[in-house]
């Protein structure tokens, strides 16, 4: 079973039931995850001497997939229990695969005939945009699968133009250098976030217009610090807030993954209490990331008004300053798995190939405060 077929079952809620054969604290730190999505982890090294043990835990009337890291492992205990009479599948590419999926999701038309999509990174929790308009595309902070972007963008027929990050990313390695390198695109980063960045790059400040093909279609930059002191939000089509890793569905950005969470706080505070407050409420908020799958709509896209996360979100309904300062500070999940070396890659510092970048993505995104 593909990554994509699990996705689609994840996205539908359909009923699977997950074997995981990995490690108990990989197992634990990160796996597929659905609301009809039941598990039972069994390590594979106590499976070697069969699988007899667990048939009366395997269900009858749900499918069964075998998941392992890479693919083999999980192909190994599919047999087994195929010749224990039991019909199962397993994770094609495994727990990577999972991580590099991208699901795209059509969003909305914009004015002029444009469109918008949104590329899941269901297994990561990452989330990018490509914006189309008039045989042109931009693309907002793209993960480093490059392909599935250049590839439909030449399915739809259109030109990537631009490429935009939102701010440095640490939680996984941009594709937008390569991308533009690829296409012949102009590359915008932040220029506070790019201090240390060795290639050449447009600067993308507040208040940056950028036109997609020939109509009206507008990407607008709005300076909005605190998860990074670039962080740069866009408003595209004066209907859809890309709010990057500042503001996410259920929770908000955190402030500490170059070190400066103390520094920081008062810039995120800015960000969300009053820029974010000045805006339109009438915006749907689009992130970089997600966290939960409880975030997906029916359709299989993470959007919501920007009055619904003012009403629903708690990191935007905390009074005292004191008090969200102690949210942002302390109230933090684990640091990304090496994110001191993505910073260091997305800043053109190191050249991983392409085994390393994949170790150092592996696990769930962490870009939220709890």
């Amino acid at each position: 079973m593909s990554a994509a077929e699990v996705a689609k079952k994840a996205i539908n809620k359909e009923a699977l039931f997950i074997l995981d054969v990995r490690n108990e604290d990989a197992f634990q730190d990160w796996k597929i995850e659905s609301e009809n999505f039941t598990y039972l982890n069994i390590p594979y090294f106590d499976l070697l001497d069969g699988v007899e043990g667990i048939l009366n835990q395997l269900p009858q009337d749900k499918d069964i997939l075998v998941v392992c890291a890479k693919e083999g492992s999980s192909i190994m205990v599919a047999e087994m229990l195929s010749d224990e009479g039991k019909d199962v599948f397993y994770l094609a590419g495994g727990m990577r695969a999972w991580s590099e999926h991208l699901e795209p999701v059509k969003l909305g038309e914009l004015k002029d005939g444009g469109e918008l999509y949104q590329f899941v990174r269901i297994g990561k929790g990452c989330l990018s945009y490509m914006v189309v308009s008039n045989g042109e595309a931009a693309i907002i902070d793209s993960t480093r699968m490059t392909d599935t972007y250049l590839q439909f963008a030449d399915e739809i027929g259109v030109k990537i133009t631009h490429v935009f990050d939102t701010h440095l990313h640490a939680d996984h390695i941009s594709g937008g250098r390569m991308i533009a390198e690829k296409t012949g695109a102009a590359y915008w980063l932040p220029p506070k976030d790019a201090t240390e960045v060795t290639f050449a790059y447009e600067a993308l400040e507040d208040g940056n217009d950028v036109t997609i093909g020939n109509t009206t279609i507008h990407i607008h930059a709005l300076y909005s610090p605190g998860h990074t002191i670039g962080s740069t939000s866009f408003i595209v089509d004066n209907r859809y807030l890309l709010s990057g890793d500042i503001l996410f569905i259920d929770s908000i950005g955190r402030p500490d993954l170059a070190g400066m969470a103390e520094d920081w706080v008062a810039d995120l505070r800015e960000s969300l209490y009053t820029r974010y407050r000045n805006l339109s409420d009438q915006l749907i908020v689009l992130p970089a990331h997600f966290m939960i799958m409880d975030e997906l709509n029916e359709d299989g896209s993470i959007a919501k008004p920007l009055h619904e996360l003012y009403a629903n979100n708690h990191g935007l309904n905390i009074e005292y300053e004191e008090e969200f300062r102690k949210l942002v500070t302390e109230n933090l999940p684990p640091q990304p798995n090496a994110y001191q070396e993505i910073r260091q890659t997305n800043m053109g510092k190191m050249t991983p190939d392409e085994d390393k970048q994949r170790e150092m993505e592996i696990g769930p995104n962490r870009c939220a405060v709890r």
